[in-house]
C-alpha cells in the first residue's frame, strides 16, 4: 500500500508516520482491497484544549473512496479514532459485497 503524508502547520514526524503506517498496515492485512492512503495531519487554532489536532485519512480502493476525520487533543488519539471509523466503514462495505 502506498501511503502519502501531508502536513498543515505541523512539523513532519517520522515517529508519527511510523505509528500511522503500522495502523494502516493492520487494516490492509484484514481488507486486501486497499490500494493506497492519503493521510492529512493538521493543527487547528482553537481555545478548546480537547480538540485541535486533526487527522484525516482517505483510502483508495476499487469503488468509492473511504474517508474519515477526527479532532482530539493529540495526533495519536486522532489517528486511533480515524482507524476505528475506517474499520467500521470497511466492514460495512465488505458485508455489502458479500450480499451481492
Amino acid at each position: 500500500m502506498n501511503i502519502n503524508f501531508e502536513y498543515h502547520e505541523v512539523a513532519a514526524s517520522p515517529r508519527l508516520e511510523a505509528f500511522v503506517a503500522e495502523k494502516l498496515n493492520k487494516l490492509e492485512n484484514k481488507y486486501d482491497s486497499i490500494v493506497g492512503a492519503d493521510v492529512y495531519l493538521k493543527k487547528e487554532n482553537t481555545t478548546n484544549p480537547d480538540i485541535g489536532k486533526i487527522c484525516s485519512v482517505r483510502l483508495s480502493m476499487p469503488g468509492p473512496t473511504i474517508f474519515a476525520e477526527s479532532s482530539t487533543a493529540s495526533f495519536e488519539a486522532s489517528v486511533a479514532k480515524v482507524i476505528t471509523e475506517l474499520r467500521s466503514q470497511l466492514q460495512k462495505r465488505k458485508e455489502k459485497m458479500k450480499t451481492h
